[in-house]
């Protein structure tokens, strides 16, 4: 299935649970969609089990999963499993991710050190969209050794909230290949543009801008964030 056709699918396909993950603070189902004669297993998060928080916006949490898909994906980053958000489902609308099979042991803590130094771009994105909790359970690796990241929904504050246990490259070079993908995307970022109108969608102007903002500042100071001193620079639990 090419991609538009996968999206098509994760956006209109029936929608049947399978289950529930009982870990988690929010409402999180295991369930397959039918479309096209195929069937995929995928994660959908209903907005209405969000818990509420007091410093991100009630009801914006499965939006922010969508936005980081698309963040992503205009890096040219295969990160991010393709996500949508639906209107309808059977616990009401909210997001739905492609599901990823992979072994729930191979995260970021039982990487081997080769597969850490690949872990570059995981690092940007999450300064980008200002991650503020990449645990190493929200890491992990496929049978081809492919590199996902999953939940999302802490991410695009306008403070610096940025939480994470990959602070591993902190305050050594961004690559230059890594630099010129953060370079085109700044160039498709403005008021007018198709990304700002997609991710204008999920976020709010402001959100979109403050992004803007850490892109230009790791720009204009090529290394990778060190750890704030002032706050918990980790998540928690850390897996």
């Amino acid at each position: 299935m090419d991609h538009e056709a996968l999206i098509l699918a994760l956006q209109r396909g029936k929608l049947q649970l399978e289950g529930q993950f009982a870990a988690g603070s929010n409402t999180t189902f295991l369930a397959r969609i039918s479309a096209n004669g195929e069937t995929l297993r995928v994660v959908y998060k209903p907005t209405r089990g969000e818990r509420p928080l007091w410093d991100f916006p009630t009801g914006t949490l499965t939006r922010r999963e969508v936005a980081a898909y698309q963040v992503s994906r205009l890096l040219g980053w295969e990160l991010v499993p393709p996500t949508v958000l639906r209107r309808a489902g059977p616990a009401g609308g909210g997001s739905v991710q492609l599901f990823i099979p992979h072994n729930p042991e191979d995260h970021f803590f039982n990487f081997s050190l080769a597969d850490q130094e690949r872990l570059r771009p995981v690092v940007l994105l999450d300064a980008l969209i200002n991650n503020a909790d990449r645990k190493s359970g929200h890491i992990f690796l496929d049978a081809e050794r492919h590199i996902w990241l999953i939940d999302h929904g802490l991410c695009f504050h306008r403070e610096d909230k940025l939480r994470t246990v990959l602070w591993l490259f902190a305050g050594t070079p961004i690559p230059p290949e890594l630099l010129s993908s953060l370079s085109c995307f700044v160039e498709q970022l403005n008021p007018t543009a198709p990304a700002w109108l997609a991710l204008k969608k999920l976020l709010r102007p402001a959100e979109i801008r403050a992004m803007l903002r850490r892109a230009q500042a790791l720009l204009a100071v090529p290394v990778f964030p060190m750890p704030p001193t002032t706050r918990r620079p980790f998540p928690w639990p850390p897996v």
